[in-house]
């Protein structure tokens, strides 16, 4: 399972366990309005950082697979012209 998923489905669950609770509870109606509300933006801001965080896991991913790359062409191309100066030393004449 990616991390992406799993992240996604704690983070809904702890939302609908945290509405479920507040619902369950035996108050008036505006503390229960109020008490969604706080939860609410709870759960938001956990959702956003959690997007946040795998924004920058990826980002992270991104770079190091593009330095990882950067360096594999590095090598052909020096590896293909000490090549090139050995075949061009080896036949001329």
């Amino acid at each position: 399972m990616s991390k992406g998923k799993l992240l996604t489905g704690v983070l809904v669950g702890a939302a609908a366990g945290a509405v479920l609770g507040i619902l369950m509870a035996p108050d008036k109606g505006s503390e229960t309005r109020k008490k969604i509300a706080k939860k609410s933006n709870d759960v938001s801001g956990s959702v956003k950082d959690g997007f946040e965080k795998l924004g920058d896991t990826v980002s992270e991913k991104y770079r190091n697979i593009k330095d990882d790359a950067k360096e594999m062409i590095d090598k052909v191309k020096n590896k293909e012209s000490a090549l090139n100066q050995k075949y061009n030393t080896d036949n001329s004449f």
